[in-house]
C-alpha cells in the first residue's frame, strides 16, 4: 500500500500546443515536474496499460471524463490519466477521445510508473514494459487513497478492471465523505 507515501519527483515530458509555431504540428515539448501535476491540489490518478486499448477506450477513460463534476463535487480539482506511451500517442489518444476535461500524462520511459512499484513486463501482448492498473486519491502529492486491480503480475494472463473504475473511486469518496 502507499498511502502516505509522496509520489516520485519526476520530470514528464509532454508536447503543448504554441500558436507562435508555423505547419502542420505546432507543437514545443514542455517538461513537466511531479509538483506541478500534483502539488497545492487534490487530484484523482488513475493508470492503465496503454492508450487505445480497449478497455481503457470503452471504459476507463470515457466514464472518468463523464463522471468528472461528481469528482469535483467530492473536492477532487484535477482527474489524471497516466500510461506508459508518449507524449504523442497520449495527445492522439486524447483528440480521439474528445477529452475536455481528464488530463493526459505521458511516462514514456515509465519511470514515474517503476517508481510507483507498478511496472509490468506485458510482453506476452507484445507492449513491452506498461503500468499495472490502478488509482489514487493524492493531496499535495501524498497517496491518500489506492485502488489497485488484483493480480499484480508480469505477463498476466488477465485485464482486472474494477477496482479501479471510476464507479468505484467515486462510491469510495462518498463513503469517506459521509463517515
Amino acid at each position: 500500500m502507499l498511502i502516505g507515501r509522496k509520489v516520485p519527483d519526476v520530470v514528464f515530458r509532454t508536447r503543448v500546443r504554441d500558436d507562435s509555431i508555423a505547419g502542420p504540428n505546432p507543437f514545443r515539448w514542455q517538461d513537466v515536474r511531479s509538483a506541478e501535476f500534483f502539488g497545492g491540489k487534490r487530484v484523482i490518478l488513475f493508470s492503465l496499460p496503454g492508450a487505445f486499448t480497449p478497455t481503457c477506450s470503452t471504459y476507463q477513460l470515457p466514464d472518468f471524463e463523464k463522471l468528472h463534476p461528481q469528482f469535483q463535487a467530492e473536492g477532487i480539482d484535477e482527474i489524471y490519466c497516466i500510461s506508459v506511451n508518449d507524449a504523442f500517442v497520449m495527445n492522439a489518444w486524447g483528440k480521439s477521445q474528445g477529452l475536455e476535461k481528464v488530463k493526459l500524462i505521458p511516462d514514456g520511459s515509465g519511470e514515474f510508473t517503476r517508481k510507483m512499484g507498478m511496472l509490468v513486463a506485458k510482453d506476452n501482448l507484445g507492449f513491452g514494459l506498461r503500468s499495472w492498473r490502478y488509482a489514487a486519491v493524492i493531496g499535495n502529492g501524498v497517496v491518500e487513497q489506492w485502488f489497485e486491480e488484483e493480480g499484480f503480475a508480469d505477463n498476466c494472463d488477465t485485464d482486472p478492471y474494477a477496482v479501479s473504475s471510476p464507479q468505484n473511486i467515486l462510491e469510495a469518496l462518498r463513503q469517506k465523505q459521509a463517515a
